[in-house]
């Protein structure tokens, strides 16, 4: 059944037409919210949380990219919890005593011996050390286009945001990730260093 098909039904009440919805985006959900926010837990809960608030406002659905409309109900509960965590930051005991082993992606999966692995857990964790000192508009956009791989005008739809703006946060980012990523030095693989 196509996408359009399961939307009308899912207007219509139809539950097992928007549970196929769901399965269809929420890893995509999930993978954007763990990119922007970091953490699996919080990455959960809007994902939950983004799919309830969709379902709630489905019969308001007008058409076009259901996928961008999705993304940015996802876009802008992260965008909400960025903003609740600055006005009052707070730290888990979870994550300040555990060996967070997190960040697989980032890593290579080739036997490497124990130093090798090790440089590359420093790697990934400088990078996502140098995406959260991103603004978080930025971040955001950095997350879409560059790990996530949206197109430009998917963002713009996504975040609310013209076409040119999503450029220019995007260029904005990248240079402070580059700015950012040299001062990692060694870590850095030959080829990106100066």
């Amino acid at each position: 059944m196509d996408e359009n098909k399961l939307i009308t039904l899912a207007q219509k009440g139809d539950i097992t037409a928007y549970n196929r919805l769901v399965i269809e985006y929420q890893d995509m959900v999930y993978n954007v919210s763990y990119r922007i926010l970091g953490e699996a837990t919080t990455a959960d809960d809007i994902t939950q949380e983004t799919f309830i608030a969709a379902h709630k406002a489905l019969k308001r659905f007008r058409g076009g990219s259901f996928k961008s409309w999705l993304m940015r109900i996802a876009t802008n509960r992260c965008y909400d919890l960025l903003r609740k965590r600055k006005r009052r930051p707070q730290s888990s005991l979870d994550e300040l005593t555990e060996d967070n082993e997190s960040f697989p992606p980032l890593t290579d999966e080739d036997d490497t011996g124990p130093e090798e692995e090790q440089l590359q857990q420093e790697l990934a964790q400088g990078i996502v050390t140098c995406l959260d000192s991103l603004p978080d508009d930025q971040r955001i956009t950095t997350v879409l286009c560059d790990i996530e791989g949206y197109a430009y005008q998917e963002i713009a739809e996504m975040t609310a945001v013209s076409l040119g703006t999503v450029k220019s946060r995007i260029s904005r980012a990248r240079r402070r990730l580059r700015d950012c990523l040299q001062s990692l030095g060694e870590l850095l693989p030959a080829q990106y260093r100066l």
